[in-house]
């Protein structure tokens, strides 16, 4: 009976111990295993958090962020961005499938995929890199990657253009937990106006139900205000989340000085932890779904502002969180409209 090696362990290459995730390189090269799926990659899906960093390094040139998209992939046998930690996922066609893997199941040779774990753990090949979109985060390329049997992944939905199902499946795990910690009857602050931030008004808009409210905030209003305009959310406010006292003045107005229930910050840029947790109540939640998040200023910010929250750390995997996202997205004809949008740039 083949060794299994359900996490990967055996394409660490440092440092020693290390699971692929936390891993500084891993091998990509290796045969496959006989618990191991083969992908040939058309499309990744690099998480807004890291892509806005990459394009801040190397300007908003195409060929500048596709080369440190290279450089990232040949250093480290994965796309794991070594400011941010984070990765993102990618869509591709079932090469290879090892006789021990689980997918065999429900998967054969040729189908369409995309993978629900971070490209920060996924071992990556890149061949070619043929465009990058830089309004939607989406590159197209040429590659091979491996998912380990523990790692989680979604056939293509027939009904949706792919480009359409990447996006949503890329960011699907903010409105499954929204969904599990909004309650009827709170106010939900949502801060970051993107792809995973319209996702997240959308689960909250259903959850606290027509005597809650959802506030979307963002840097400029013309996102935010899209949101209310499509009945994702009730209320648009601009303000910069990197101010914390500006965010503050902007939801103590807004809610009578009550805040908020729950505060998900959705923001792609760092030094937002202390805006989220000043917009939180006395004994409410900050969900942070950013890959931009600290968990030291977090912890420690809380603790300084004397604020008494809970916080929790977003998973990106929630049982049954692909097919609620894409269920929001057939069945919010104004949600599917901001995707389309974005994807277009």
């Amino acid at each position: 009976m083949p060794l299994l090696d359900p996490f990967g362990l055996r394409r660490v290459v440092s440092p020693a111990g290390a699971l692929p995730q936390g891993a500084e390189k891993v091998d990509p090269t290796l045969p496959l295993a006989d618990d191991e799926m083969e992908i040939e990659v058309d499309h990744l899906n690099v998480d807004a958090a890291s892509f806005r960093q990459i394009e801040r390094e190397a300007g908003p040139d195409e060929r500048a962020i596709a080369r440190r998209i290279r450089e990232i992939v040949e250093t480290r046998g994965k796309m794991h961005n070594p400011v941010t930690g984070s990765g993102g996922i990618l869509i591709g066609r079932v090469a290879k499938l090892g006789p021990a893997h689980p997918a065999n199941a429900t998967l054969e040779v040729g189908d369409r995929v995309a993978t629900l774990v971070s490209l920060s753990l996924t071992p990556l090949e890149l061949h070619e890199i043929t465009k990058v979109h830089v309004h939607s985060e989406r590159v197209d390329v040429k590659g091979r990657a491996i998912l380990f049997a523990s790692g989680v992944y979604a056939p293509l939905p027939e009904d949706l253009p792919e480009t359409l199902a990447l996006a949503v499946l890329d960011v699907c795990g903010a409105p499954a937990l929204v969904a599990r910690i909004a309650q009827p009857g709170q106010t939900v602050l949502v801060i970051g106006a993107g792809k995973s931030g319209a996702l997240a008004c959308a689960a909250a808009k259903e959850r606290v139900g027509p005597e809650g409210r959802v506030l979307a905030l963002d840097l400029k209003l013309d996102q935010p205000t899209r949101l209310c305009e499509g009945g994702l959310a009730d209320l648009a406010l601009a303000a910069d989340a990197t101010r914390p006292v500006d965010v503050l003045v902007a939801v103590r107005s807004t809610t009578g000085g009550r805040m908020c229930d729950l505060v998900v910050n959705c923001a792609s840029v760092p030094r937002t932890e202390l805006a989220s947790i000043l917009s939180a109540r006395d004994g409410g939640e900050v969900l942070f779904f950013s890959m931009a998040t600290s968990f030291t200023a977090a912890a420690l910010g809380a603790e300084g502002l004397g604020r008494d929250v809970r916080l929790t750390i977003g998973n990106g995997y929630v049982q049954g969180h692909a097919e609620m996202a894409l269920s929001l997205v057939r069945r919010l004809p104004a949600l599917r409209a901001l995707f389309e949008q974005r994807i277009r740039g």
